[in-house]
């Protein structure tokens, strides 16, 4: 007379569910079979495969919660980006969009889902709380933004956090960014080669990157008298608007000849406040950007650019998590940036 199927959650037709299923067809315990699968060696060599095989037989694999639950891993990474200097920026911004796509793709390469937040930092609190919410097994904050001394302060007891951004002495946690000084030193090297003599900074210096990046066009023309750099108050918005330029414009008292704006969508705004104005890219003005994102390719004219590499960026970004994530304390990364010349300069 034919045996009814083991009791559980095994069904009528014999299909494996659980880890208890296939321990009691293998005659085995649950822990058993969980060290098993997972590859420990206490379990002996052929208890092992007799348990492999039968999970291949039967097309059993064990769930991703069953597995974090056994490993202490939830299977994701918060991504969070603090707006402290620039409350109005959204997620829909494009630098946001395609570095997230990135982490995106890395992360899930690598078994794991991506959490986003949007963080406006009202108090010093905000990583804190996220932290003790244990949802994810680390962190990547996208931008230091004005929130630096909040994540040297975290990074001093929590490992598994990385950012996106610069880089500074004497900072304590793990950044992963361009070299944003030598990309702003390039960018406007690259406007006096071109002729520039008055040239205008536009960009909001209250975060480390732009900070960094007017620094480096500061040191382009240390040693040079004949040329005048004015850069935008530091209130300056990145998701800035034609009357923002203006307004700057107006109020700098010089039409410049060149314009190093830190950021793509800057530089773009920037293009068409000067087309209102009756001035032509490049021959009256001179236009670099910064990030080299795909609508600085398309535009008209094609924007001159400091590219970041992105793709890269987020390769680091994740490799040094996993390592933080694992219990391996990490330096900070330092890219090259690659000045890209096309028609707007």
């Amino acid at each position: 007379m034919p045996q009814p199927p083991p009791s559980g959650d095994l069904d009528l037709a014999g299909k494996i569910r659980t880890i208890y299923d296939l321990a009691e067809l293998a005659g085995v315990s649950a822990a058993t079979v969980s060290r098993a699968l997972a590859g420990k060696s206490m379990v002996n060599s052929k208890t092992s495969e007799r348990i492999r095989k039968l999970a291949e037989q039967h097309d059993f694999r064990p769930s991703a919660l069953a597995r974090n639950l056994r490993t202490k891993q939830r299977g994701a990474i918060g991504v969070v980006v603090p707006l402290g200097h620039d409350r109005g920026q959204h997620l829909s911004d494009p630098f946001f969009m395609t570095l997230i796509g990135y982490l995106a793709d890395e992360l899930s390469e690598r078994g794991f889902d991506l959490m986003l937040s949007r963080v406006i930092p009202n108090q010093d609190n905000w990583l804190s709380r996220l932290i003790d919410a244990d949802r994810v097994d680390g962190f990547i904050v996208i931008g230091q933004s004005d929130q630096s001394q909040v994540l040297d302060r975290i990074a001093a007891d929590y490992l598994p956090l990385v950012a996106w951004g610069g880089f500074v002495q004497g900072q304590i946690h793990c950044s992963v960014g361009t070299d944003n000084f030598l990309g702003g030193r390039m960018a406007t090297q690259h406007l006096i080669d071109r002729g520039c003599r008055k040239i205008a900074f536009l960009g909001n210096t209250q975060a480390i990157e732009p900070s960094l990046r007017l620094e480096g066009a500061k040191a382009a023309i240390a040693a040079r008298d004949d040329i005048m750099l004015v850069d935008a108050p530091t209130h300056f918005a990145s998701e800035v608007s034609g009357s923002d330029i203006d307004a700057f414009l107006d109020d700098s008292g010089i039409l410049p000849d060149g314009i190093f704006a830190a950021s793509d969508l800057i530089a773009l705004t920037a293009i068409q406040v000067l087309a209102t104005r009756g001035l032509s890219v490049p021959g009256d003005v001179k236009v670099v950007g910064y990030d080299d994102l795909y609508l600085a390719r398309t535009s008209a004219p094609p924007l001159s650019t400091v590219r970041q590499n992105l793709a890269a960026g987020a390769t680091h970004l994740v490799d040094s998590l996993m390592k933080r994530i694992a219990g391996e304390a990490t330096g900070s990364t330092i890219l090259n940036p690659e000045l890209i010349v096309r028609e707007s300069s």
